[in-house]
């Protein structure tokens, strides 16, 4: 049996993200939250696509 991972869920990382950012959770409970809301799937795929920041 085999399993998929499911979409990353971008809303997610960006409240993941932004609780960090307030101070609200430790490092290590965000880096869990990113990555089971798909951060490494997310950024496999941007750079997969050849995206490049405009900043």
């Amino acid at each position: 049996m085999s399993f998929d991972p499911p979409a990353p869920d971008i809303a997610k990382l960006q409240l993941a993200w932004e609780k960090w950012e307030r101070g609200e959770e430790a490092p290590g409970r965000v880096l869990a939250d990113l990555k089971i809301s798909g951060m490494r799937e997310l950024l496999a795929t941007l750079a997969e696509s050849g995206w490049q920041s405009t900043r």
